[in-house]
């Protein structure tokens, strides 16, 4: 087999996205043969814009059962996740799940209970872990040579969204439709890269904001506060309705910093720890000598391609994944986390009562209120809106 078939289920904007750029032949080893959508105006722009050839779906249950395929790509509303995961791995298929993993951690623990249990490949499209910066930064940090981390802030306010974003679907900013704001939509990626680079913390307290910005009942805007087991500090910051927005990755270790911002890396390394330079130097003042040191990557940043390849030669080939699909789980803590600790208004310290948070969501899904208002949209040639 030099080829695997594969279908999609759910052709939204990262569906159709994904779904051309199979057509287009970008990763070769997949073959596009399904989709699937449960919106009629999705399935007709895939019968008037996909080949003839790819069988159109009314849903991802019969995508799965029709056996037409033998790999899926999951990118549909959050809580289907887990249960089209399970369903999919089940059959017999290998399952590539968008992100997030889902939106409460009960139901992923579930999900990865059953692909421990399955002999077939689960993969998460956690595309952001194939940045050669974001790469280099993972190496830099887990290689040691830096020592342990001190502090860690990231200010990640670029994830501009317009009122009309929301307005777009019914299921958007709500939480029986899409259970969470910018955490569970926009930050998966971000929040996992945080925890595959630093770990994951100890404590968690978070301040979210719903619909400060935007007529949303979820959260827009986020200031979360983060503490690790060896005495690390950490802050988080993020909106969608700042302009112009800021990404700002900084990492301050023992014997340097590391900045990541406008896709450059830069270091600036100690001459020696700054643990050891506190208690021998003489002088009150004299601060740590160090320089900047020129960060050599290999420039690759294959994004979705480079997931979609790397998910299609594990299969072929048994080669390494970008992501585990088990690892979808710890992202997901973080943003649970966050959530319980402004609902609750008070420190979460991992591990924590993960039935408590499904309480509290299921409260907010049963008791909303908020009465959405939906604008019909067009999808135009490209599959977007």
């Amino acid at each position: 087999m030099d080829k695997v078939k594969i279908g999609i289920i759910g052709i939204g904007n990262m569906g159709t996205g994904h779904a051309k750029n199979l057509l287009e032949g970008k990763v070769e080893e997949l073959e596009l043969c399904a989709v699937a959508d449960t919106k009629e105006a999705r399935r007709t722009f895939a019968k008037e814009n996909f080949p003839s050839s790819i069988v159109i779906f009314e849903d991802g249950d019969k995508l799965i059962e029709s056996g037409v395929c033998e790999a899926v790509l999951i990118a549909t509303q959050h809580y289907e996740h887990p249960r089209l995961v399970i369903k999919a791995l089940e059959h017999g298929l290998h399952v590539l799940s968008e992100k997030p993993a889902g939106v409460y951690t009960l139901q992923v623990r579930e999900m990865n209970e059953v692909a421990q249990k399955q002999d077939r490949v689960f993969a998460m499209m956690f595309n952001q872990r194939t940045n050669h910066v974001y790469r280099k930064m993972h190496e830099l940090v887990h290689g040691g040579t830096l020592g342990k981390i001190k502090r860690v802030n990231w200010i990640v306010t670029d994830w501009y969204r317009t009122q009309s974003y929301y307005d777009s679907g019914g299921w958007r900013a709500t939480w029986d439709g899409e259970g969470g704001g910018v955490l569970l939509n926009q930050c998966p990626h971000n929040l996992d890269l945080l925890q595959w680079i630093c770990g994951m913390p100890s404590k968690v307290m978070a301040f979210c904001h719903n619909g400060k910005w935007h007529n949303i009942e979820v959260e827009d805007d986020v200031t979360a506060y983060l503490e690790y087991s060896n005495g690390a500090t950490g802050v988080f910051v993020t909106t969608t309705a700042d302009a112009p927005g800021t990404n700002r990755f900084e990492i301050t270790l023992e014997k340097g910093k590391l900045v990541c911002e406008n896709d450059k890396l830069t270091l600036y390394q100690l001459e020696v720890s700054e643990r050891e330079h506190c208690f021998t130097a003489e002088e009150g003042f004299a601060q740590p000598k160090g320089h900047f040191v020129e960060i050599e990557t290999d420039g690759l940043n294959p994004q979705h391609m480079g997931v979609l390849k790397a998910f299609a030669q594990r299969i072929l080939n048994g080669t390494p994944l970008v992501a585990e699909g088990i690892e979808g789980v710890n992202g997901l803590l973080l943003s649970n986390a966050m959530h319980l600790s402004s609902w609750l208004q008070k420190p979460i310290e991992f591990p924590f009562d993960e039935k408590i948070f499904l309480e509290e969501l299921t409260k907010l899904r049963t008791n909303s209120k908020f009465k959405k208002t939906v604008k019909e949209v067009t999808f135009n040639t490209e599959g977007t809106y």
